[in-house]
């Protein structure tokens, strides 16, 4: 199993927005894409910041490229994330996990 992960950060203020545009927007994708084994959002207080982390497991990194393309470790933003993110990491990491 592949454990998923992106970082990226926001004012707190729009913590719930952003949380709520990524549980209908990506982790509604992640959990309709075959060989996703679910998705959440994870948030915490950093500094100033919110981090907002996504977190998701899949079968392999086979599903995971049908999901992200051929380049699974490049984060894909969207205008509406310039909205929110003040921080954000351009790199997806995968761990295997048991």
């Amino acid at each position: 199993m592949i454990a998923r992960i992106w970082r990226g950060a926001v004012r707190p203020q729009d913590a719930d927005e952003y949380a709520e545009y990524m549980r209908v927007t990506g982790v509604g994708a992640y959990r309709m894409t075959p060989g996703n084994q679910g998705a959440w959002i994870l948030r915490r207080p950093l500094g100033d910041l919110t981090e907002i982390v996504a977190f998701s497991f899949w079968d392999s990194m086979d599903a995971v490229r049908a999901f992200a393309g051929d380049e699974p470790a490049r984060a894909v933003y969207y205008p509406e994330d310039d909205r929110f993110l003040v921080q954000r990491s351009d790199v997806v990491e995968h761990y295997e996990v048991d």
